[in-house]
């Protein structure tokens, strides 16, 4: 489940402490307006840290402690520009025999650490912690104890705090008195002394902190010291961006929106996709990304809207009609459904297995058995080698099931839960067909493994609750049937009868008379429950 906040209510290193205590594993995303970070946790350890639309800093690292020249590294990021996109500039250094991994690792955490120390002076904004999300295979991870930076986090945050009396924002340009400064005897640090060259009375701080490479942090001491010491003063502010460089904003709020939707912090996602939307109306990725975090939010009828928009732009994707379709068919509109589809396949997505997949979904829901069958049959010729998606082994079982085929049923979902072993939905299925077949307890052992890897399924419960009902093991059935209901009150009519069948078997009239009035609401055809209400109520007391 996921963990969210307010930086005001509670502080970075608070939430740091916490996740290192329960020993999580998955990502802390942090967001204070146009600024984005994450942190990933492994089992209570941080692993990785990085700050979106911030400068790499690895390079001016290794300069600065004189592991690599200026040089070896102006090479290494030509190099980098000119190889395949996501190569990274620590493994290109490699590559060219200037470090050693040993000294790559060093610098990475000390990296990984200076972005967390940044983090740690953001007081405003949002946290979102979403469980066993991992970085990207290509990042090189380190295990940091997330206690042992609170501390030197803690004392930058009181220094920053003092700097901000002197820098209160990035967008100040500074001007230094040569005069003054030339008749002064005072001793500069390396960073002041690195920094008055690059001092021109044109420079934001922003430039100052890219054109040094030494951080936002020592940046920011060695300014604090100099206004203090009146050898700075402030002679106005960066202009803002003008129309010349809109597409750049476009591209930084996509990345924003994009980051922001893989870590879950939807609110984020969308006020960022809508910013690429108002400086582009045209923008059918930032669209297509709206739709999909309306849907992930469940919101179908803004879903549609929205990628209906994006369908209305020229030489669009299939993958716009395809989640279109999905929308749709989740809005039970098979039929709108079925045309996104076909155009999907009609715009390039005839090779799809995802779209013919889709296909045999909405045969299946509109009652086609045969039909879905033959479709789901096709799209598994189209995976060719590669593995079918848990939805595919899902309702190819399924529609093998209804077809009356419950072994081969079974042949795909095993087979599909040994593919995705964590994929929750299909161990629902297992337990489901195991059920059918008649074996209650591997329908128990499939739908606990199912509960394990995911909890919050209400389906799992109920399938569990039906194996235990039919075993006679009624408290535990009870139990399950409960927490069945309490996640998705309108599960369906059955599990309300079966509680009152349990609570009439041990004479608790009252309550089975509440159970079973409920499974009436929620199915006024169902005869067999309205016979039992009106027995029970005419028996005597």
């Amino acid at each position: 489940m996921a963990i969210k906040g307010s930086l005001k209510e509670a502080s970075l290193p608070d939430v740091l402490q916490l996740l290192a205590m329960g020993q999580k594993t998955g990502c802390l995303s942090v967001a204070d307006r146009n600024n984005f970070g994450y942190i990933y946790f492994d089992r209570g350890r941080i692993s990785y840290a990085s700050i979106v639309n911030r400068r790499d800093r690895l390079g001016d690292l290794l300069v600065k402690h004189g592991v690599v020249t200026q040089l070896e590294l102006d090479v290494a990021v030509d190099a980098q520009s000119r190889q395949a996109r996501g190569k990274r500039l620590g493994e290109i250094l490699l590559e060219q025999n200037i470090l050693t991994r040993e000294e790559l690792h060093r610098y990475i955490r000390v990296q990984i650490e200076e972005a967390v120390y940044y983090l740690f002076t953001w007081t405003q904004g949002t946290f979102s912690f979403e469980a066993d999300i991992r970085p990207e295979e290509h990042d090189v991870l380190v295990s940091i104890n997330p206690e042992s930076l609170l501390l030197e986090g803690a004392r930058r945050v009181d220094e920053w705090s003092l700097i901000e009396k002197k820098v209160p924002s990035f967008d100040l340009i500074f001007e230094v008195d040569r005069v003054r400064l030339g008749q002064s005897e005072a001793q500069l640090t390396p960073a002041q002394v690195q920094l008055i060259p690059l001092i021109d009375g044109r420079r934001d701080v922003t430039t100052l902190i890219d054109a040094s490479g030494i951080g936002e942090f020592e940046v920011g001491k060695a300014l604090y010291a100099l206004a203090t010491a009146g050898f700075l003063h402030r002679v106005g502010k960066s202009r803002p961006v003008d129309d010349g460089v809109r597409e750049a904003r476009v591209e930084e709020h996509r990345n924003l929106g994009v980051a922001f939707y893989k870590t879950a912090m939807f609110e984020e996602a969308t006020r960022e996709f809508r910013r690429v939307v108002e400086l582009n109306e045209s923008d059918v990725p930032a669209r297509f990304f709206l739709g999909l975090v309306a849907m992930r939010e469940g919101k179908w009828s803004e879903a549609v809207l929205t990628l209906r928009e994006a369908a209305a732009q020229p030489n669009v994707k299939p993958a716009i009609y395809h989640n279109l379709a999905y929308a749709l068919e989740r809005m039970g509109h098979y039929d709108d459904a079925r045309e996104a589809l076909q155009e999907a396949i009609q715009r390039g997505g005839q090779e799809d297995p995802r779209t013919r997949t889709s296909l045999g979904v909405l045969a299946l829901k509109s009652g086609d058995v045969d039909e879905a069958d033959a479709l789901l049959t096709a799209a598994r010729t189209l995976w060719g080698k590669r593995t079918p998606s848990a939805a595919w082994f899902h309702y190819a079982a399924l529609a093998a099931g209804l077809a009356g085929e419950l072994d081969r049923a079974l042949e795909i979902v095993l087979e599909g839960v040994e593919s995705h072993p964590h994929a929750a939905v299909l161990y629902n299925t297992l337990a489901s067909v195991q059920e059918r077949r008649g074996d209650l307890t591997a329908a128990a052992q499939a739908a606990e493994r199912g509960l394990h890897e995911d909890g919050s399924i209400p389906q799992l419960f109920k399938n569990l609750g039906d194996c235990l009902y039919r075993a006679s093991r009624y408290d535990e059935a009870l139990e399950a049937f409960q927490r069945a209901i309490k996640l998705d009150p309108a599960l369906g009519d059955d599990v309300y009868f079966k509680l009152g069948n349990i609570r009439f078997k041990w004479q608790e009239k009252d309550q089975a008379l509440a159970y079973w009035e409920r499974a009436l609401a929620l199915n006024p055809d169902n005869d067999v429950i309205r016979t039992n209400l009106d027995l029970v109520r005419t028996m005597p007391e």
